[in-house]
């Protein structure tokens, strides 16, 4: 039996939150909060960033082991995670996109990006001696956290989560938004996906 076998709620969905890179799972806090208030079974994982399989095969292990139907939701680079994810899972019924990279088969983080105007916070990407992104926190309250208090910013600067680089150059299966339906929300003054880029993948995926 699953660690959260038969902990669903009666006639509500399931649903699990991925976070970003440069992220954690603390970030859905108060999200969490709302959704356990109006009654769902929540998990917002912790994903290891190691690489886009690793995140993949976790968020694939948490959904094998719930009851009933389950709604996956990722923020950023998340997005990334439950399109790969959510292919063939079974109880899966639909993918929230915040903010978030919907890609289609065989493009990376950075090709699909690459129509797009650059982005100041690209050009701070300190890559540490194994191989892990960082975003320089002198940059980070600006470009990750540009709508926070600079103080909360700065916490969030020092406690980040780096990512192995190279699900940045990852390239993507069949994505999942093709057979199951979708909704996007668009940051319309993001800096770390341009909003015309975010409106560009929210159509091509027919999300909502």
């Amino acid at each position: 039996m699953g660690v959260f076998a038969g902990r669903r709620a009666a006639d509500k969905a399931n649903i699990v939150l991925i976070h970003g890179i440069w992220a954690d799972g603390s970030g859905w806090s108060q999200v969490v909060e709302k959704l356990q208030a109006q009654g769902h079974f929540v998990i917002a994982e912790q994903n290891p960033l190691t690489s886009l399989a690793d995140d993949v095969a976790l968020t694939r292990r948490i959904v094998s082991e719930l009851e009933g139907p389950t709604i996956l939701v990722g923020h950023s680079y998340g997005g990334f995670v439950i399109s790969e994810a959510a292919t063939d899972a079974p109880g899966v019924v639909g993918l929230v996109y915040i903010a978030a990279f919907a890609l289609d088969e065989g493009e990376s983080i950075v090709s699909a990006g690459s129509q797009f105007p650059a982005l100041e916070a690209y050009q701070h990407l300190l890559i540490d001696s194994q191989g892990f992104a960082w975003l320089d926190p002198d940059h980070f309250p600006q470009n990750f956290a540009n709508d926070l208090d600079p103080a909360v910013a700065r916490v969030m600067a020092s406690a980040q989560a780096p990512a192995s680089a190279s699900v940045l150059n990852t390239t993507a299966g069949n994505p999942a938004w093709k057979s199951l339906p979708s909704w996007y929300l668009v940051a319309t003054k993001d800096r770390m996906i341009h909003p015309d880029q975010q409106r560009w993948m929210a159509k091509r995926s027919g999300a909502t």
